[in-house]
């Protein structure tokens, strides 16, 4: 994977992973009272303009948030049921692939140069 597919995907992951945890908590599987939990997404809607910017220092941030995610959606996934599982467990699945972008590009821009 070249440097500029890795930030097409880098970008399109975290757009995926802000709205999917901003979902998550309002819409899709909301727990009783816990509606304030949507404010988890804006460390995510912070890091996107710099990443939309393309900046490396945007792209750091967003390689120490990424684990946080899929910490939070793999234990939810594993502990909750139904829907609530479903949909952690889809969260977790996207902070993944996007850590993964993020790295990649890392690895590719290395390479480049």
């Amino acid at each position: 994977m070249g440097v500029g597919a890795a930030r097409r995907w880098t970008f399109s992951g975290t757009i995926a992973l802000t709205l999917l945890e901003l979902l998550w908590e309002l819409v899709l599987a909301p727990l009783p009272g816990g509606r304030w939990l949507a404010v988890k997404a804006l460390p995510l809607a912070f890091v996107l303009p710099g990443l939309a910017r393309d900046t490396r220092k945007a792209r750091q941030w967003l390689a120490l948030l990424t684990p946080w995610y899929f910490a939070e959606g793999l234990v939810r996934a594993l502990t909750e049921p139904g829907r609530y599982a479903l949909v952690a467990g889809m969260a977790a699945t996207v902070a993944l692939l996007t850590f993964v972008a993020v790295l990649q590009g890392f690895y590719a821009e290395r390479r480049a140069a």
